[in-house]
């Protein structure tokens, strides 16, 4: 019995290691290693940020983000060599240097109703971005913003039911007072009066770009993202423009005065030029549905961007546009081949702030910025 036991033992255990502790084949020497940030030695942001390339994970992808954008920010014609048969007029080294990559930078509206709205004034005050797209309440929220607050609420404190008797919306945890929108619609309302004055007057019709530009230099407050968009000449594309406050004002206006037009077709031409009048582009998209297909679609013109980041929640294995990984926008031909995007997988408000702080934000210098943006141009003009 004691020998048959032994026997068992000792013919198991072997078969046992093999399985659990098979031999390894030995890593590459440059093969990184896994290694989070010792706060023994101190921190600030851009140290923390850049140990999360080897802590794994989503920290990790944080990491390639952010070398991601600085790639897509550093990039100049002059990085590619000039060939035979390229315009003559960018033979020139020096000339070459002048051009940099458009950044498309597109997100949701939820990004404009929380505080990533100041970050976002940030980019647009600063010239940081070339292109922005966004939905209708990514519009409407931050006007709104100009008159009255947003407030801070709680995801599970309070009933749908008695909010809408107290007149109160809720975005998440954040609060929104119906008597904001009445501020919206008060001014608002005469505004698109006016412009339909100037519709009748000239025969042109408005589009939603020109619409924003058009708010945004109305509101004349530096708080808002679009007073800087139209000061700066950025222009702001935004196809379902009627999605929200906007289309309601539209809706009610139309049954005082018929006739007002808003032509999306001329937009698309604009946005799709800004892609194909480009000789390199990026995209930085918060967030998926509509302002994500609608960047990676322009830039579909051009047989795909050089430089993509996405950040969003949002999975593939419902076959949805808004989870879907960089991958899948190469096969259809919005990401070029040739690029490394990334897609970190993560709620915008956690993890934008500190990628504004490794990239646009940091060692950032107004007076120098300004230099740089006044020195270089991203191409060709665009059509009025």
């Amino acid at each position: 019995m004691s020998a048959t036991h032994d026997l068992n033992e000792n013919s198991a255990a072997p078969s046992a290691t093999n399985f659990v502790l098979g031999e390894s084949v030995e890593m590459p020497d440059d093969t990184p290693t896994c290694k989070g940030h010792d706060f023994n030695h101190g921190f600030d942001i851009s140290s923390l940020i850049q140990s999360m390339a080897s802590t794994g994970f989503q920290a990790t992808n944080l990491a390639r983000a952010c070398e991601e954008i600085k790639r897509m920010r550093n990039w100049r014609l002059s990085d590619v060599p000039w060939k035979e048969g390229d315009d003559e007029d960018l033979k020139d080294p020096e000339v070459r240097k002048t051009i940099r990559a458009r950044i498309f930078f597109s997100y949701t509206s939820n990004q404009i109703s929380c505080g990533q709205r100041e970050i976002i004034r940030f980019l647009v005050q600063h010239k940081m971005v070339d292109v922005v797209i966004t939905t209708a309440g990514g519009i409407e929220e931050d006007f709104i913003k100009c008159f009255r607050p947003t407030y801070m609420g709680d995801f599970n404190a309070y009933k749908g039911r008695d909010l809408r008797l107290k007149g109160i919306n809720r975005i998440g945890n954040l609060l929104v007072p119906n008597n904001n929108y009445c501020k919206f619609e008060d001014w608002f309302a005469p505004l698109l009066g006016k412009m339909h004055d100037e519709q009748d007057a000239t025969g042109v019709f408005w589009t939603p770009s020109t619409m924003i530009e058009r708010m945004g230099k109305e509101i004349d407050n530096p708080e808002s993202v679009y007073y800087w968009a139209a000061k700066n000449k950025i222009p702001v594309f935004c196809p379902a423009l009627t999605d929200g406050s906007v289309g309601d004002m539209i809706y009610f206006h139309s049954y005082k005065r018929d006739g007002f037009v808003l032509d999306i077709a001329k937009d698309i031409r604009l946005v799709n030029d800004c892609a194909v009048k480009s000789h390199a582009t990026g995209m930085l998209i918060l967030g998926g549905g509509l302002v994500k297909h609608h960047t990676c679609n322009a830039n579909l013109m051009r047989n795909g961007a050089d430089f993509s980041v996405f950040v969003n929640t949002g999975q593939e294995f419902d076959g949805s546009d808004s989870g879907a990984r960089p991958d899948e926008a190469i096969s259809w031909g919005k990401i070029r081949i040739t690029a490394q995007p990334v897609k970190l997988y993560a709620e915008a408000t956690l993890v934008f702030p500190f990628i504004v702080a490794e990239t646009f934000a940091k060692d950032f210098n107004e007076e120098e910025w300004r230099k740089e943006i006044d020195a270089t141009k991203v191409w060709l003009q665009l059509e009025a």
